[in-house]
């Protein structure tokens, strides 16, 4: 199995005392030229890694923000294969960013697992994040995506046990995604020192870099997340930017390029 993309950019960030900057968008909001768009701006704007929303049905982790997103992407007809098929067209100016699906196991299980991961990889995905699979569960599939040289990334919560997230870890690839509060995503209250807490116990079990999401909505959060953690995943506040500013993307993506580049400016500012 070759090291792919994703770990190496994490194992790159991480060797120059680089915190990492993970995006996340959902594919075909509002449609699919905006999504292109959206993910070459995110580049531009410092985003190391970016994670991509497969529209689903009943996307349960969600708030109501992604939610809405979902629901938009799917009015538009958006499917697995679809979402595909922008990453593929993203490959052909990128070659180099880091691409991550997150969702659902629903439309995987579909369209069958040894089929997806030939055409996940065909199309140029890294990773995968699969909300609503657990590591126990995975086998098929992660045989499938490691067989296509596609990392696995799975999920630590606030209440996982030190047993859990040593099998957490050990299951997962490029990085371990730590949840950080207890609810759905655009959650606002964030504890920072729980955070530090909690990241210095599977740091204790695990040297995998732990990535921290939920509840980060600015360039302050984001920089006070990156001190203690490997990197930072901002979600909900994209996609609100870009649903406040349905009627006119191009101003949608420009208030996201600022948000990112001012995130960027705030955890490059900060020692490793």
């Amino acid at each position: 199995m070759r090291v792919s993309r994703l770990t190496t950019r994490i194992n790159e960030s991480a060797a120059a005392n680089r915190k990492s900057l993970i995006a996340y968008l959902v594919a075909g909001d509002p449609e699919r030229e905006t999504t292109i768009k959206l993910m070459h701006s995110l580049v531009a704007s410092g985003v190391d890694v970016i994670e991509m929303g497969v529209p689903f049905s009943d996307p349960e982790a969600e708030g109501p923000v992604i939610q809405l997103a979902h629901e938009r992407a799917l009015q538009g007809n958006t499917s697995l294969v679809d979402t595909l098929a922008m990453v593929a067209e993203f490959r052909v100016a990128d070659n180099t960013t880091p691409i991550i699906l997150m969702g659902y196991l629903n439309p995987i299980e579909k369209m069958g697992y040894e089929i997806f991961a030939r055409a996940a990889s065909a199309a140029g995905v890294d990773g995968t994040i699969i909300v609503n699979l657990p590591p126990e569960e995975s086998g098929g599939l992660s045989t499938a995506l490691e067989a296509n040289d596609i990392d696995s990334v799975y999920l630590l919560a606030p209440t996982t046990t030190d047993e859990r997230a040593a099998f957490v870890c050990s299951r997962s690839r490029g990085f371990v995604y730590y949840v950080s509060l207890k609810g759905t995503t655009g959650s606002l209250t964030l504890d920072i020192k729980d955070v530090r807490t909690k990241l210095a116990r599977f740091r204790n079990i695990s040297s995998l870099p732990v990535m921290v999401g939920f509840g980060i909505s600015n360039a302050e959060i984001a920089t006070q997340v990156a001190e203690v953690a490997d990197g930072v995943v901002v979600g909900s506040a994209i996609v609100k930017l870009m649903a406040d500013h349905c009627d006119n993307p191009a101003i949608g993506i420009q208030k996201v390029s600022d948000l990112m580049s001012g995130m960027r400016t705030g955890i490059d500012s900060i020692a490793s």
